[in-house]
């Protein structure tokens, strides 16, 4: 018998002999024991991005004066989950080894940091228990991971609504799967401080999300349509979250506050009440996929009188987006080309000036080439982006250009 039958012979035999098993997949690489109740995936990700001529969506009429062509690695991280002892009993926690710092900024600010960790029970589908720090289940583009985006980065809608990554507990689950009334549901309590810092005052935030998939199919939380989509899926869904602290906002970074109010530190434990909705509409079919959200959030600050200004501040914003692989009408178009567009609205309360508001637009389109998928693509994507400030009674207008390539193996 030659080398290479003893070494078949003996990979055989491991495969089926051995107690533990290893793959590659779409989660990147596996071990798993034979009987299948532990599993690992370990995946890395890489997010390379330039940007001319403003790193950030410009909030300001200041802001479109900066001219700067910025080349950074976005996100670079380390993903690991699976489950243990019954496939029911999942974990996964994820890590970014943030890259990339501003110069204004401390050396902290490009350290390595635990921006997800939790653990699922769900025996069954019509109920499950999350425990941990994640971005909580409130509206489909902040909880779409940005490596399965459709532009190189989220609407300037996502700023001022998203809930993000909050520590606490949720309740899950679907019924009536595969019905004209297939739904999902989500309700959870959470400390409301955002990522990695611990309540300060007896004071929860709590939120739910309720989804109707209502062509009986489930629509996976993942941009574009490269899988093509064979039968029409859609979802409509609505959410709620409400919360009296210290933050206006929040990111990867933790709670923080919009532009006019105070920050953080500075504000009082309890200071600011927050009531906010979305209601959204997705929908996926043969390369064709468009995702639509209308946000709106109201601001209370407990500090001031009724009546008061910037005691009560209303902020309303939208997005709708489309793409298509038009290589499903036209073959001699690249099949692993996608085309997108976008337009987002805000109407937010002027920094200087609560009483008054600042209306601001993106329109954004973008061209999407897929290697692998999501796994492995390359972006172009440019914004027409306007701001019209109420207190001053000007406005302004600027352009942006992004190329990002982002690879996950």
């Amino acid at each position: 018998m030659s080398d290479s039958q003893v070494a078949a012979a003996v990979e055989r035999y491991l495969e089926r002999e051995g107690v533990v098993r290893s793959s590659y997949g779409k989660k990147g690489f596996r071990l798993e024991s034979r009987d299948g109740n532990f599993q690992t995936n370990l995946q890395w990700r890489a997010q390379l991005r330039a940007t001319s001529p403003y790193r950030s969506d410009p909030r300001a009429l200041d802001d479109f004066d900066t001219d700067q062509l910025t080349a950074e690695g976005r996100r670079l991280r380390m993903k690991i989950g699976g489950h243990g002892y019954r496939p029911w009993l999942k974990y996964y926690f994820e890590v970014d080894l943030q890259p990339t710092r501003s110069l204004d900024k401390s050396s902290s600010n490009a350290s390595a940091r635990v921006i997800d960790w939790r653990i699922d029970v769900a025996k069954n589908k019509a109920f499950g228990i999350r425990v941990g720090q994640w971005k909580i289940d409130y509206n489909r583009e902040r909880v779409d991971s940005s490596g399965r985006q459709q532009f190189v980065e989220r609407s300037i809608v996502n700023r001022v609504f998203t809930v993000d990554r909050q520590m606490g507990i949720s309740f899950r689950g679907r019924l009536f799967e595969g019905s004209g009334a297939d739904l999902r549901y989500y309700a959870g309590a959470f400390t409301g401080e955002g990522r990695g810092v611990s309540n300060d005052d007896d004071n929860l935030m709590y939120v739910g999300r309720l989804q109707w998939n209502f062509l009986g199919r489930d629509l996976a939380l993942r941009q574009t349509d490269v899988e093509r989509t064979e039968k029409p899926t859609g979802t409509f869904a609505v959410g709620g979250a409400t919360h009296t602290g210290r933050a206006t906002r929040w990111s990867s970074s933790g709670g923080g506050n919009l532009d006019g109010f105070d920050k953080v530190d500075a504000a009082v434990a309890g200071q600011y009440r927050i009531h906010q909705a979305v209601a959204e509409f997705a929908f996926k079919y043969q390369g064709f996929s468009t995702q639509n959200e209308f946000h709106w959030k109201n601001i209370q600050d407990t500090t001031l009188s009724a009546g008061q200004a910037g005691n009560d501040n209303d902020l309303y914003g939208y997005y709708t987006q489309f793409g298509y692989f038009f290589n499903e009408v036209f073959p001699s178009f690249p099949e692993e080309l996608e085309l997108a567009t976008r337009y987002a609205y805000l109407k937010e309360p002027n920094s200087n000036n609560l009483d008054l508001d600042n209306e601001r637009q993106e329109f954004t389109v973008a061209a999407n080439w897929f290697f692998n998928g999501h796994n492995n693509k390359l972006t172009l994507d440019y914004s027409f982006l306007t701001i019209d400030d109420g207190a001053l009674g000007l406005d302004g207008d600027g352009s942006r250009v992004r190329l990002q390539w982002d690879i996950s193996f």
